[in-house]
């Protein structure tokens, strides 16, 4: 199934020297530059009764501009009557609490039984809208708050807003290690070069900066707050463990993980089982993309990070009294 697009403009005086793509975004706002630009150069742009496929092309003032582009949608997916922990709502946008588990798109492994299946369930209409509204991902096993378009014009204002780092995102972390300061990771990521499945800090990577503090000190661990200036592929994860801090449960970046000497068969079993990396999205900060009011949500953090925090907390006051008593 296809939808046709048909638009019509003519190039303003302000516009006069300005590239294709620029005069394009501003004419037609509802759509992303990079849908645009891909756009001309499948040649659905023609200018003046010429297609056109160079986004640099100058303008002209009085230049008239035609738009006409079939799109093919790519994949069907299927909607699912899967449970949606909706945080807030509106006609444009949607904030949710992803639980672990929870598959955000369809993919290798996971087909179906993902957030965007939930989500062209309970609305049907989302699916016009690219990638059924979804501006940014979580890991399957991260859990917390996602913001998700539920309009074109809403997709494109928070995917610009994303990349020019006008939208806050604070996690929470349990990592390995005790940590004395907060800093910050600046080094690229890219696909781990034997690894496909995997990211690594790579030279010549693209750029990642991820930002932490301490939030608490436990024996042997420490709690985080990170906040991203970019958006890489498990970069918190691939980030902490190139610092030798690597995320509790993070069997992937992590490998198995250790105990500290003299630990409870308490803690033991509590690191050893913990199923998933500790790593969970507690804030989320935006300008809404149609009213302009600046928003934030924040999201408690899940049970079985709060237990395996308690039982740090129990290990590090327990051995601080025996290192009194000794």
């Amino acid at each position: 199934m296809s939808q046709h697009i048909e638009l019509s403009a003519v190039v303003a005086e302000h516009q006069v020297g300005q590239r294709l793509d620029q005069v394009l975004a501003e004419m037609f706002p509802d759509y992303s530059r990079t849908r645009l630009k891909e756009w001309i150069l499948a040649g659905f742009v023609n200018l003046n009764g010429n297609v056109v496929v160079k986004a640099r092309e100058k303008m002209q003032y009085g230049d008239k501009i035609i738009l006409n582009a079939e799109v093919d949608e790519e994949v069907r997916y299927e909607p699912q009557d899967l449970p949606l922990n909706i945080v807030y709502e509106d006609d444009d946008i949607l904030v949710i609490n992803k639980p672990a588990g929870f598959v955000v798109h369809p993919g290798a492994g996971n087909p179906d039984g993902t957030v965007l299946n939930a989500l062209l369930f309970h609305y049907p209409d989302i699916i016009d809208v690219p990638r059924a509204g979804i501006v940014h991902r979580l890991d399957k096993d991260t859990t917390g708050l996602m913001v998700i378009a539920k309009t074109i014009p809403a997709q494109t204002h928070l995917v610009t807003a994303l990349q020019a780092r006008r939208i806050t995102r604070e996690y929470e972390a349990v990592v390995s290690g005790t940590m004395t300061a907060g800093g910050f990771v600046d080094e690229p990521i890219g696909r781990h070069a034997t690894k496909r499945t995997q990211m690594a800090v790579r030279p010549l990577g693209k750029p990642a900066k991820t930002h932490y503090r301490v939030a608490e000190k436990y024996r042997a661990h420490t709690l985080l707050r990170l906040r991203l200036e970019s958006g890489r592929t498990h970069q918190i994860r691939v980030h902490m463990t190139h610092i030798m801090h690597p995320i509790v449960g993070d069997t992937v970046y992590a490998g198995r993980p250790k105990p500290p000497s003299n630990a409870t068969d308490t803690l033991v079993l509590a690191l050893r089982g913990f199923g998933r990396q500790a790593l969970h999205a507690r804030m989320l900060k935006l300008e809404h993309p149609v009213t302009g009011e600046m928003m934030m949500w924040r999201a408690e953090r899940p049970s079985d990070m709060n237990t395996l925090i308690h039982i740090l907390r129990e290990d590090t006051a327990l051995n601080m009294v025996d290192d009194y008593i000794s």
